[in-house]
């Protein structure tokens, strides 16, 4: 997959929330944060013409579920 290189700007708390995701999912905070990016927006209806959008969301969901949970737990 391509990437590009772009700047956000995001309050501190998010950061360091993204910052304990990304290390409990073994990922960069910068792949985290795409594939965040990704999952909300394809559960919002971006892009509905690319594919089988509602398998892909059911899947991220419950990948995001599992990953909240797993943060709870962790405490």
């Amino acid at each position: 997959m391509a990437t590009r290189k772009v700047t956000v700007s995001i309050d501190t708390t998010t950061w360091m929330l993204t910052e304990a995701a990304a290390a409990r999912a073994g990922m960069s905070p910068s792949a985290w944060l795409s594939a965040a990016a990704r999952r909300e927006a394809v559960r919002l209806g971006a892009g509905t013409d690319w594919g089988d959008t509602e398998t892909e969301a059911l899947a991220q969901d419950a990948d995001l579920a599992a990953a909240e949970a797993d943060i709870r737990a962790a405490g």
